[in-house]
């Protein structure tokens, strides 16, 4: 059993590393308790883009949407980062929804469902791909290739029960799918490993995005 260590939203804000000129990467801790929502498809007119109530999505070409509703990174992972950057890295500092403690991120299994507190259930559905608002956000030398090689992504989560949910509330784990195809696996594919792409084609939980984008990349 987990915890849901921290809550975390953002508000669109300035921002020269964007090619909209504005993110939301920016979140900072809330005690809620806060909606959870199925966002709908990306760019869906009228949405936020995430799942949570209160946070935004400015960028809903690239990011947001059902596939990519909610975004989980553990606090053991932050905390490794802070001792190899040398610099605090408060709660949401990766732009991550959902600081939890003592559950699984990137080793979580596409497929994956926890329930968070008395009514949410999620599903992990894809991984993260450093972009260059990130970089520009950690402002860390070289940072997409330090993340990439590091390949501690965290996860994508789809909303399948909606519900309130709030900071301290427990993450237990109530499935997981017979395959080894985890968050982690799908960002070394993708970026460092491509040896490993069939794999995703055989994941039909995988977001849709990630799933067209490997099987094009086997194409050729």
């Amino acid at each position: 059993m987990g915890k849901l260590l921290s809550l975390n939203v953002g508000r669109d804000r300035a921002s020269e590393h964007t090619d909209i000129g504005r993110t939301a990467i920016d979140k900072r801790p809330v005690e809620g308790p806060l909606a959870v929502v199925a966002p709908g498809p990306r760019g869906t007119p009228g949405s936020s883009g995430s799942a949570l109530a209160g946070d935004q999505v400015c960028d809903d070409r690239h990011h947001g949407g059902d596939d990519q509703a909610v975004y989980a990174y553990s606090r053991e992972e932050l905390d490794l980062w802070q001792r190899e950057l040398g610099r605090d890295l408060h709660n949401g500092s990766f732009g991550e929804n959902l600081t939890t403690v003592g559950v699984d991120t990137t080793d979580a299994l596409i497929g994956e469902r926890w329930r968070i507190g008395p009514q949410v259930v999620l599903e992990v559905c894809a991984t993260r791909i450093p972009c260059r608002t990130f970089q520009g956000w950690l402002e860390e030398r070289h940072w997409m290739k330090r993340f990439t090689r590091q390949a501690l992504p965290g996860a994508y989560l789809r909303v399948i029960t909606p519900g309130e949910i709030r900071a301290g509330d427990e993450v237990a784990v109530l499935s997981r799918p017979t395959h080894r195809v985890t968050s982690g696996v799908v960002f070394r594919a993708l970026t460092l490993e491509p040896d490993l792409l069939p794999l995703l084609l055989e994941v039909p939980e995988l977001g849709a995005h990630q799933r067209d984008h490997a099987a094009q990349r086997l194409r050729g």
